[in-house]
Parts: structure tokens; C-alpha cells; sequence
């Protein structure tokens, strides 16, 4: 990188370090939420570099990085409303692709997909005037690219480490400790369909659910997320090992191209995918880290490595006699539930080797009629009652045959 450049990156380190309170930004008020403002903005080609102009509303802290396989630019800012970005890529040929949302709580981040490898040549926001954020891309040797993706993340940028957002839970007597995993979130909203997200739609029925367990008495119920930001697969499963979880539930409400995708369906853990729809399933779930900016070399080696612990033989039972609790009490309610109701895959948010787990498509975005009941108060309300229903039937016969210690399995109805 040559003087001028060098220059240029020194002045954008001592910008972002403005921004993150050491320069006079931080002076500014900046506690309200910033907005894109799209009508003077652009993403555009200018041969064979990337020109990308920002107008917001007011300063913000923030920073920018590279990621690798896939090419990708992730911009985090604090905190931006990004609507209408989409718009600007119509005259970027160099740009795939951009998606945008709340990344952490207070956090924004703007991830670009890149269609080859490109350096940051110009990186700098210009408060003289307007509010602009200025970077400029252009292209590099995948070698080059490869070293610049690889930079460690800048200290204090980092996501918590799981261990740090995973809380141990004081165990009550006679509960049993649920962990329910409103999938996707922020950055990455899942599936979407007629203004409505895979994200908002679990999360909804996330707290009903919570609600409706809490109010049995018999339950102590954690939440992997409980506001509209992205956690990271490998968070999600700390959680729940950290709880001391009985049994992990993870809520989507996807949308498949594959197969006949109608109707509740209960997903385990398993090397092989019952079907080309569960395969495609696990693939999407899977890349969602990745999609969002997020480096997956450095997992956590429990989460690398127990893809088949969890069909150890003391636990595949238990977790079949789970899906057999819950689909029956699915059923006994009258819901609709998929032809082929007890499906399995590879999905990584079930990895953990000694806590049932399950994910739970509620039902999918791609069915007109599974979104009207996603939609619909009083399903939902029947749905987590089916699902109460079924974890008592299951704790009860855990308790029965010692899988569960007597102290902490519920009674009754």
C-alpha cells in the first residue's frame, strides 16, 4: 500500500476513533437513532471500483471490514436505520447484494456482497457540511483481498463472547428449565413475505409462549433473544447449556421452494437429512452467520465438533420421545402439522450433546395459509398451549423412567 493510501487509512482510524468518543463527534448528541437518507446516497460503479456515498441524518460512530467465501464488505454503525439502501444498488454492477439491520442491541450493521475481491481505498465521514459517509472500492488479487478479511477484529468490536452473554440460571425446585430460541433476528430476519419476517413472527410467539409456561408454574423459561437483534448460532446453543436447559426449543417460520413445506414440523439433529426440503433447510440456517458478517473459524470447539454427540445413546431417545410429545399434543389441538410431521437434519443450533433440543417450524412463509396463522392471535395462543401440553406429557414419563429427576419434572396437567 503506497504513502497516500497508508495517509488515508491513518485519518479514517483517527475519524472512527473520533466517533467512539476520543474526538470532538462525541460531543454531539448522539443517543437518537441516525436514518439513511436515500435520495442523496449512492452505490455505483465507477469502472472497476465501487463508489459509496451515505447520507445520514446525524454523526455515528462506526467502523468497516472485509469477510471472505463469501466476498463481502460489513459495515457497523451505531445505530443507523438503513431503509431504502436496497434502492441504491441499481447501479452497481460490482455489488451482488446488501442487507441491513439491528446487529447487537444499539448496533446496526450494513453487510455488502461483493461479486470479487476489493480493497477499502478510501474510508471517511464528512461532518463539514451534511453527515456523509464516503468509502471507495477497488479491486485487489484474492491474495491481497484473503490477508485483508483475515485482520483481527479491532478490540472492543468484537460480538461478547458466548460465555460472556451466556448467564448460569439459579434452578427452582420442581421446574423444569426451558430454553426457547426465537430464531434469526436483526442482521439476518429470516424468511419474509408480504411485509411480514420469519424473525418478527417467532419472536412474537417467543414471549407468548413464555408467557403461557411461566403462568403454569412449573416451567423457568430463558430466551436466547428477546428484542430484534442478531445472536449468533454458537450464542444461541451457550445459552442454553449455561441455563442448565432440560430441553432447548428453537421457533422458526422459514419459506421452501422444496417439497410440500405446510404445517408445524419438528426437526432433530441427525448426519443425514430426512429430505432434499430438510437439507436445504439446514444449509440456509447454517449460512445465516456467515450471510451476516460473521467469522465461523474460530467456533467454539464444542459447537465444531458434537454434530452426532447429541445421538449418543442416552440422549436420541429422549429427544424422539420429545418430538413424539410434542407432535401429539400438536395434534390433540386439532393444529395442522406437516404429512411428514418428524423431520431430520444437520442443524447446527441443535448440537448440543446433552440437551434435547428441537427446532420448531411453526409453519411456513411460503404457505399463504401457514402466514394467516402465524398472524392470527388466538393459533398462536392454541399452538403454545399444544406445546405446554406436550413438554409436561414429556417431563412426566422422563421423571417416570429416571431421565429426570423427580424434584423437577411437573405434575399434573
Amino acid at each position: 500500500m503506497g504513502i497516500f493510501a497508508k495517509m488515508k487509512w491513518f485519518l479514517t482510524a483517527l475519524l472512527l476513533l473520533a466517533g467512539l468518543g476520543f474526538g470532538p463527534v462525541a460531543a454531539q448528541d448522539l443517543s437518537a437513532l441516525a436514518r439513511l437518507v436515500p435520495a442523496q446516497s449512492l452505490i455505483a460503479d465507477e469502472g472497476d471500483a465501487v463508489e459509496i456515498g451515505f447520507a445520514l441524518s446525524q454523526p455515528v460512530p462506526w467502523r468497516v471490514r472485509l469477510r471472505d467465501n463469501p466476498a463481502r464488505l460489513v459495515l457497523d454503525v451505531k445505530e443507523v436505520d438503513w431503509t431504502g439502501v436496497e434502492a441504491l444498488l441499481h447501479g452497481a454492477s460490482h455489488v451482488r447484494a446488501v442487507r441491513a439491520g439491528v446487529f447487537r442491541p444499539g448496533w446496526s450493521r450494513l453487510v455488502m456482497d461483493l461479486t470479487g475481491p476489493m480493497a477499502v481505498r478510501l474510508a471517511e465521514m464528512d461532518t463539514s457540511r451534511d453527515t456523509r459517509l464516503h468509502l471507495r472500492l477497488e479491486p485487489v488479487s484474492q491474495a491481497e483481498f484473503g490477508a485483508l478479511a483475515a485482520l483481527p477484529e479491532p478490540e472492543g468490536w468484537a460480538l461478547p463472547r458466548a460465555n460472556e452473554v451466556a448467564k448460569p440460571v439459579a434452578r427452582v425446585p420442581g421446574k423444569l428449565i426451558v430454553v426457547v430460541d426465537p430464531g434469526h433476528g436483526g442482521i439476518d430476519p429470516g424468511a419474509e413475505r408480504d411485509g411480514a419476517t420469519e424473525a418478527d413472527l417467532v419472536l412474537r410467539f417467543a414471549r407468548e409462549f413464555k408467557e403461557i409456561l411461566l403462568r403454569d408454574g412449573r416451567f423457568q423459561v430463558v430466551l436466547t433473544r428477546d428484542s430484534d437483534h442478531f445472536v449468533p448460532l454458537e450464542t444461541r446453543v451457550s445459552i442454553a447449556r449455561a441455563a442448565g436447559a432440560d430441553v432447548f426449543l428453537s421457533l422458526h417460520a422459514d419459506a421452501l421452494s422444496e417439497g410440500e413445506a405446510v404445517g408445524a414440523t419438528l426437526y432433530t439433529l441427525s448426519e443425514a437429512a430426512s429430505d432434499a426440503a430438510s437439507a436445504a433447510l439446514a444449509a440456509r440456517h447454517d449460512r445465516d452467520d456467515l450471510l451476516a458478517g460473521v467469522d465461523l473459524t474460530a467456533q467454539d470447539d464444542l459447537v465444531a465438533t458434537v454434530l452426532m454427540e447429541m445421538a449418543r445413546a442416552e440422549t436420541r431417545p429422549r429427544i424422539d420421545r420429545l418430538a413424539e410429545a410434542l407432535g401429539g399434543a400438536i395434534r390433540a389441538a386439532g393444529l395442522k402439522m406437516h404429512r411428514k410431521p418428524h423431520q431430520t437434519a444437520g442443524f447446527s443450533v441443535l448440537k448440543s450433546p446433552d440437551i434435547p433440543s428441537m427446532l420448531i417450524e411453526l409453519g411456513f412463509l411460503s404457505s399463504a395459509g401457514d402466514l394467516a396463522r402465524l398472524k392470527d392471535a388466538e393459533w398462536r395462543g392454541q399452538m403454545a398451549e399444544a406445546l405446554r401440553r406436550g413438554l409436561v406429557d414429556w417431563a412426566e414419563k422422563e421423571a417416570a423412567i429416571g431421565t429426570l429427576g423427580p424434584a423437577i419434572a411437573p405434575k399434573g396437567n
